[in-house]
């Protein structure tokens, strides 16, 4: 029995621990915000959180996870950096088809966790895993600036 923490809340699974992460919050915890990309953790559609380091779940175990804190999109969001993120995201109509937002915000977000005001190649540099086949890279980058900056006059008051 492998006990995984998911968004905060304790899952038991009695399967096969070296089922890809990805295929365990999709099917068995129906988490359906992180997406299936390209398998091979090259497209980072399928970024999570695990101790608030983003990794790509299709590559990452069950087993890998277990005993970590595993955040999705669906509660990055619950944060104030999640939060400033996705707002950010809505503000300037980042996404165009959608599918690898997920990815890109949960990748934008510990960015912003880590370095609260970022330069552009730090954004390249952070955001280089994930692939917009619709080319948002430019409002995604515009984007992650103006969380940095709410966040910013946030912690100012």
């Amino acid at each position: 029995m492998t006990t995984l923490i998911i968004n905060n809340k304790s899952i038991e699974f009695n399967g096969d621990e070296q089922m890809p992460l990805l295929w365990f919050l999709r099917d068995e915890a129906g988490l359906t915000g992180t997406k299936f990309g390209c398998g091979i953790a090259m497209c980072g559609a399928c970024t999570v959180h695990l101790d608030g380091v983003p990794v790509r779940s299709c590559q990452a175990t069950v087993a890998s996870a277990a005993g970590k804190k595993i955040t999705t999109i669906e509660s990055v969001g619950e944060t104030p950096t999640g939060k400033a993120v996705q707002l950010a995201w809505v503000n300037l109509d980042v996404v165009q088809c959608g599918y690898c937002q997920s990815g890109q915000i949960m990748s934008a977000s510990a960015l912003l966790a880590q370095k609260q005001n970022p330069t552009d190649a730090d954004i390249d540099a952070a955001m280089s895993g994930n692939v917009c086949r619709c080319s948002t890279y430019v409002r995604i980058r515009a984007a992650i600036h103006q969380a940095a900056n709410a966040l910013s006059q946030e912690a100012k008051g």
